[in-house]
């Protein structure tokens, strides 16, 4: 019995410093059982822990979330006729001129006062009311187009870093192609061919913004198809399709969430230079670029002449606020979710 017993365990392999319950307790994403607390914690729920203690990201994450409210509630919408939202922070509509029936009083250029906070424009129009709405076409083309970018990035690059190959040298080709041009000089030529307007301004941002994420994507995905698990699935007769959208893309996600946080600002500075420009939506729309463009000429005065100020700086302010903030939202989760900071270290412990 006892020879039997030590022909078994000759057989054997024993492997050292393998903990088998630690991996048992291993969840997908690189999830790890945290020993002090018993706690099963995830990458995602571990960079939300890290995002929340980095003030300077949730005070510009406050920012951005009161500047979209701001604008979603500055006039009521209507839907198909329907009223979805019937609140109005705006005093006035952005496109009265009030000395022609409000306020007779009321001279272009007026200066900030109690009634009008941020003055009135070279129209007669109050920039208080038409910063708020202008909120609305600025904030939501940034992130409609990001959507659009990120989730086309998304599989583009997921596909070509998967398949490799001819398949792989094609598509980077076409990416290549597209950086070939700046983005803003893509977006104008666009523009200029189709006129301004709202989907304009979102399809020429959308048409080649997905590049950079395909570029992105597909590195991760080149190191990501090389684990055990997307080997594991192959093995045991996964799809493609499920291989890839499973697996792979969602493991690709930190990175692109992180640049789509930062482009957003990008987005933004662009339509607003598409609209100071001239290039943007129509010149009577209260969105920032084309306030500025509207007001451009009063920057340079003649001998005793006086530069209304407001006109310019609250819409170059908005924009500068959102940007910054956004740019600061992108290096809060950059760091929340960054590998080396967020891994797992030693025996498998935050």
């Amino acid at each position: 019995m006892t020879d039997r017993h030590t022909h078994d365990e000759r057989g054997r392999i024993r492997i050292s410093g393998f903990d088998s319950d630690r991996v048992r307790d291993r969840e997908p994403m690189s999830d790890w059982t945290d020993e002090s607390s018993g706690e099963t914690v995830g990458r995602w729920r571990r960079g939300f822990r890290k995002f929340k203690r980095n003030r300077s990201a949730i005070g510009a994450l406050v920012v951005v979330v009161v500047m979209a409210l701001a604008a979603f509630f500055a006039r009521p919408i209507e839907v198909f006729g329907v009223v979805v939202q019937p609140f109005s922070l705006a005093p006035y509509d952005p496109t009265t001129i009030l000395y022609l029936g409000v306020d007779p009083s009321v001279n272009v250029y007026d200066p900030p006062s109690w009634q009008y906070p941020m003055g009135v424009d070279g129209s007669g129009r109050d920039l208080f009311s038409r910063l708020l709405v202008g909120g609305r076409y600025s904030l939501s083309i940034g992130f409609i187009v990001v959507g659009l970018t990120a989730s086309f990035g998304l599989i583009y690059g997921s596909i070509s870093g998967y398949y490799g190959g001819n398949v792989d040298e094609l598509m980077m080709r076409i990416v290549d192609t597209i950086f070939a041009f700046p983005g803003l000089i893509l977006a104008l030529i666009i523009v200029a061919i189709l006129g301004g307007g709202y989907w304009q301004l979102v399809l020429a941002f959308s048409l080649f913004g997905w590049a950079g994420y395909g570029r992105l994507v597909r590195g991760e995905v080149l190191k990501i198809k090389e684990n055990e698990y997307v080997l594991a699935a192959k093995a045991l007769g996964a799809r493609d399709r499920s291989v890839v959208f499973r697996h792979i893309a969602p493991n690709a996600m930190p990175p692109l969430i992180v640049l789509a946080s930062l482009n957003i600002g990008s987005v933004v500075i662009g339509v607003a230079a598409l609209g100071f420009l001239g290039l943007g939506l129509d010149p009577s729309s209260a969105e920032w670029g084309t306030m500025l463009n509207a007001t451009r000429s009063t920057l340079i005065q003649g001998p005793g002449g006086q530069i209304p100020w407001w006109a310019t700086v609250y819409p170059g302010a908005a924009i500068f606020i959102f940007v910054m903030s956004m740019n600061m939202i992108g290096d809060g989760i950059n760091d929340a979710l960054d590998a080396q900071q967020t891994g797992v270290g030693r025996g498998g412990e935050d």
